[in-house]
């Protein structure tokens, strides 16, 4: 069942909806607004993309392509011009972009809230500020911050505070000397110094908030990384129902506090003591929440377009248990000695009836570049994951029996 809110204190909504026929607006050419396109265009709408690359996933399904950078002043006014609403499909999107659109068309997320969400610093204080559970941190900025830094914090992972994704920028770190030597090999930019945790697991809840408050939460999914690049998303999660409950409330409960406008994706450690800690927040959809797209009554892209064009929610219930398999460029180059990238035997993925082949579109496979997605259905969790561990095995992805 979906799990929906709404604050009581909230007046209803009040923005008219946009309705499909019209344009929407996205800033990012990437796999995600890909998705959004192909959802937004269901519903009826046209899309433009601004995205600076001649050749980019979104841009190549998209109703128009303004090609140029995300500050370009020319780009953006096409953009405000020809659309009623915009949205972006990524967190590093130039504030000062999206402030220049939202003063005459409607943007979610806003400015604010992607920008906590873009420096680490900002989002682990905004977390810590409000209440949530977070792992233990410090931030470095100097030389001094270093010298200072306490023994509990240690043994621990020095992350940059910006442009930091799919495991880079981080550095693990031992001791005091550690630190000041991934200190410098960040350029001695601001960081933050996090404890590492003993993890039992880690979750992700991608939650969908209104403008009248209203919240959908999807079911909690159960994340397993290589690499520091997500590789396998199980939904539901194989935890208990009450450590469910207090995931989703979790997510609802940030992004109420950063009076959130959109889809925002909270991820969250369950250390081996019990805790739940909320690592990290993302202003849109996210990798783990692929599989609402074939699992779910709503994908978590219709529901961004329903969000940026002031429509009710959807229904957020999974009808089907998923495991997300993702393809990275490394498929491409399994051969001893191989130089040029070939394109795998996709028919042994989807000579599985259950199996959902998703594929971005990118012209050139490179190794940790992300090329796609299949999503393993079932009948039940144990028949969806069978069925991924087949498909791992078949296109030689490693860690099959982990799942």
């Amino acid at each position: 069942m979906s799990e929906r809110a709404q604050r009581p204190d909230d007046e209803p909504q009040a923005r008219p909806p946009i309705v499909p026929g019209e344009w929407l607006g996205l800033l990012g050419g990437g796999q995600l607004g890909r998705m959004f396109c192909m959802a937004a265009q269901s519903l009826g709408y046209r899309v433009a993309v601004l995205d600076p690359g001649r050749e980019s996933p979104a841009g190549s399904v998209a109703d128009r392509h303004v090609c140029a950078d995300y500050l370009d002043p020319q780009g953006l006014s096409t953009l405000r011009e020809a659309c009623r609403a915009a949205t972006t499909e990524f967190e590093n999107v130039p504030a000062a972009a999206l402030e220049f659109l939202a003063r005459d068309l409607r943007v979610t997320p806003g400015a604010a809230s992607v920008a906590i969400a873009q420096d680490r610093i900002s989002e682990k204080s905004f977390l810590s500020g409000s209440g949530f559970a977070v792992a233990a941190f410090t931030v470095l900025r100097d030389d001094a911050d270093v010298v200072q830094v306490a023994a509990s914090l240690l043994p621990g992972i020095v992350k940059s505070a910006r442009l930091g994704y799919d495991g880079k920028g981080q550095l693990r770190v031992a001791t005091r000397d550690d630190v000041a030597a991934a200190f410098a090999t960040m350029g001695r930019t601001a960081c933050v110094l996090e404890k590492r945790i003993e993890l039992e697991r880690e979750l992700s809840v991608v939650v969908a908030r209104s403008d009248g408050g209203e919240t959908a939460t999807w079911p909690v999914a159960e994340n397993r990384h290589r690499d520091g690049i997500l590789d396998v998303s199980i939904a539901p999660a194989r935890i208990g129902a009450d450590l469910a409950a207090r995931a989703r409330e979790t997510a609802t409960a940030v992004a109420d506090a950063l009076d959130y406008r959109g889809v925002l994706c909270v991820e969250m450690f369950v250390a081996t003591d019990g805790r739940l800690l909320v690592n990290e927040i993302a202003p849109r959809p996210h990798n783990s929440g692929h599989y609402t797209i074939d699992a779910c009554v709503t994908s978590q892209f219709e529901q961004q377009a329903r969000v940026l064009a002031a429509l009710p929610l959807g229904d957020t219930s999974q009808h089907t248990p998923a495991v997300m398999v993702n393809l990275l460029g490394d498929i491409w180059f399994q051969d001893e000695g191989q130089r040029e990238p070939r394109e795998p035997d996709w028919r042994r993925a989807l000579a599985h009836p259950a199996a959902k082949l998703h594929l971005y579109g990118k012209r050139e496979a490179r190794r940790g570049r992300k090329m796609g997605h299949v999503t393993c259905l079932g009948g039940t969790l144990d028949e969806a994951l069978a069925t991924a561990r087949a498909i791992k095995r078949e296109l030689r992805i490693p860690d099959a029996d982990r799942l």
